[in-house]
């Protein structure tokens, strides 16, 4: 059946590490916006169940699962050569190992865009201190390397994912919503962002054909969920009718806190304090010559908010 009037093909979309905690929300969103969606798996019936239903999941919603390996050189540019558009979501050991994917597409020469994975702060405009400064810099190194080799990008900057940072309040290193008081890094004035898994996933793949996102940064900065932390607390005080302690650590003390801490805590608290105290979600104008606002760009997108989102834990 010929297609409307107008409308284009939908690109079809390789999403590599699709079975990751973000990665899954852009094979769903990838799915369910028409695109033929493959998915690289090493292994298409792996023995842990958890890992098979995710993968039986994506077959019912029509995704296909390509066999391949990011360290097969053959099996990788297969899968490439298969498609139009790359989405990585590989996690952060794996990071430095999307030059890979970067030579597979350079070689198969058809790729009409490539999203790296990034999906946090934007890596060129912030402030971070180790050990978070150090994953920041291979992101920054992975951009540079797919503007280098001139692929067409798309990079996604979509700052705190919900189902990480509120299910706590934002408190870095606290496990649950607050019984007595709140932890706070900083004065609890500067802005953060949180953004749905499930928007971010919506998001990025509305921006996989979009003209207007090419080469650019794709900034998720949904108006309703731009808070700072002191508000972030207020709005939950205000739902369950309580009010708690606010405790403010200073910043020469989340600096000691951040070097004394084990790892996953110190990466945890060097990202929320490069939010927190350094303001690096908000503290940039996006310039038209770099990157441009998912919710401007697709304000048909009816993104979930924060207000909404508690209302989970009530």
């Amino acid at each position: 059946m010929a297609s409307a009037a107008g409308e284009k093909e939908r690109s079809r979309v390789l999403v590599i590490g699709g079975t990751g905690y973000i990665g899954r929300f852009i094979v769903s969103a990838s799915a369910r916006e028409g695109h033929p969606t493959a998915v690289l798996v090493r292994d298409p019936a792996p023995a842990d169940p958890a890992k098979a239903a995710v993968l039986q999941g994506f077959r019912d919603a029509g995704v296909t699962l390509v066999k391949g390996d990011l360290y097969n050189h053959e099996s990788l540019l297969a899968a490439i050569k298969s498609v139009d558009v790359v989405i990585s979501a590989l996690g952060y050991a794996q990071l430095p190992d999307q030059t890979r994917i970067i030579s597979a597409i350079k070689e198969a020469g058809n790729i009409k865009r490539f999203f790296p994975s990034e999906f946090g702060n934007d890596v060129d405009h912030v402030n971070a201190v180790e050990p978070a400064k150090s994953t920041f810099a291979v992101k920054a190194r992975v951009r540079r390397a797919i503007e280098a080799e001139g692929i067409p990008y798309t990079y996604v900057s979509s700052n705190f994912f919900a189902g990480r940072f509120l299910p706590n309040l934002a408190q870095a290193g606290v496990a649950g919503l607050p019984t007595d008081k709140v932890v706070i890094l900083g004065d609890g004035n500067v802005k953060g962002i949180f953004v749905a898994e499930e928007d971010v996933g919506t998001y990025t793949i509305k921006a996989v054909d979009d003209p207007r996102t090419l080469n650019k940064i794709l900034y998720l900065r949904p108006p309703s969920n731009i808070l700072s932390h002191n508000e972030l607390v207020s709005l939950w005080e205000k739902k369950v009718g309580r009010t708690f302690q606010r405790v403010y650590i200073p910043e020469d003390e989340v600096l000691k806190k951040i070097q004394e801490s084990p790892v996953p805590l110190n990466i945890v608290l060097s990202i929320s304090h490069s939010v927190w105290v350094k303001g690096d979600h908000m503290n940039f104008e996006i310039e038209p010559s770099f990157g441009v606002e998912a919710t401007e760009l697709y304000p048909d997108v009816k993104y979930s908010t924060v207000d909404e989102y508690l209302n989970k834990f009530l």
